[in-house]
């Protein structure tokens, strides 16, 4: 276990950013992290490894267009990026301008809307909107697709349809979660054909998803609160596998941080809140047997994460495997199946 930022780095050559998704969704790789080897599979074989009793559960929150251009009055241009809606015309958003707006400042947007800043909290700035109507109906006319900065385009046709998951229902992310951007409708049939039970929880992804952990000491890194619900439906999927013998496959850092979240009080319980949980080595699980993810990025909270689940030493094997390997890594990358380092187990 270790605190040291500096021991989540790694050197990742260029041309392993994955740029574009797959021609379809279920023609990546997936690379199996088990106790004592790494196995190198396809995607599709997934439901190879899943049992009729485990119980399969995903994030269905949708990514909303939360990419503004605007300008403030005296035309210098800002660039907004939605981070949580938190009411039908107020959200908190990053705010990017040469000198950005302080508090009571305004922000021209397209259509004759306006924002101005009620307030700051870091990074982070409290908006209220004027002249939009209900904030989420106006993005989707006048918002762009917030592709991550490591993909170095401009978003396209292509992205608002692989930018979203297949189950995508709940809009509110910023980000997509991007373990379950692998599956198609066909390959979510297979699994269930299989008698494994497929749920859902729903966490808004935050812009905080890509910001970096400064901390020399990681224990100071501060998350960003995230909205998540837990329905009691899933609780109940969970519980009925957990008594047949199954297994917790958590599609996704979110969809585990989602778990996670809602057992921390030691039993899992449906919840509807926010979540500022930061997973790091030395956590210890409570709820999720397996986790399937893509590949994160060097000195981020999503390393951290994956390092906690399976193990530092195995995960550093892992992804220098799969840079050898030339794996396709972050967003529209390849995926891993880990199973858990057993000493990280509640």
């Amino acid at each position: 276990m270790t605190s040291a930022l500096a021991d989540y780095d790694y050197s990742l050559p260029d041309e392993l950013i994955a740029q574009v998704p797959c021609a379809s969704r279920s023609d990546s790789r997936l690379l199996h992290v088990e106790a004592g080897r790494l196995v190198d599979r396809r995607f599709r074989d997934l439901p190879d490894l899943i049992e009729r009793d485990d119980v399969v559960v995903v994030n269905d929150t949708r990514v909303v267009r939360a990419r503004l251009a605007g300008r403030k009055p005296s035309g210098g241009r800002v660039e907004l990026l939605i981070e949580r809606v938190v009411g039908e015309t107020e959200a908190w958003a990053l705010v990017r301008a040469s000198h950005p707006p302080r508090e009571g400042g305004a922000i021209e947007l397209p259509g004759g809307a306006r924002a101005t800043v009620v307030r700051r909290d870091g990074a982070l700035s409290l908006l209220a909107f004027t002249d939009t109507g209900p904030l989420p109906g106006w993005l989707v006319a006048h918002g762009r697709l917030p592709l991550p900065p490591y993909i170095a385009r401009p978003d396209g046709p292509l992205d608002d349809e692989r930018y979203q998951t297949v189950y995508a229902m709940a809009p509110g992310a910023v980000a997509a979660p991007t373990a379950g951007l692998h599956f198609d409708t066909a390959l979510l049939a297979e699994i269930e054909a299989r008698g494994a039970s497929l749920v859902r929880v729903t966490l808004h992804v935050g812009a905080g998803t890509f910001r970096p952990v400064r901390d020399d000491d990681i224990a100071g890194h501060r998350m960003h609160a995230e909205r998540y619900t837990v329905p009691e439906s899933t609780v109940t999927a969970i519980a009925a596998a957990r008594s047949r013998g199954g297994r917790v496959l958590a599609v996704g850092t979110t969809t585990l941080r989602a778990l996670e979240s809602a057992a921390t009080g030691g039993t899992l319980v449906p919840t509807d809140g926010e979540t500022e949980l930061f997973i790091r080595p030395g956590y210890r699980f409570r709820v999720v047997d397996r986790l399937l993810t893509n590949f994160h990025l060097p000195r981020s909270t999503l390393l951290m994460l994956v390092y906690a689940y399976g193990g530092t030493e195995r995960l550093r094997r892992a992804y220098a495997h799969a840079i050898a390997d030339r794996y396709r890594f972050f967003s529209y990358g390849d995926a891993m199946l880990l199973e858990p380092d057993t000493s990280a187990r509640g």
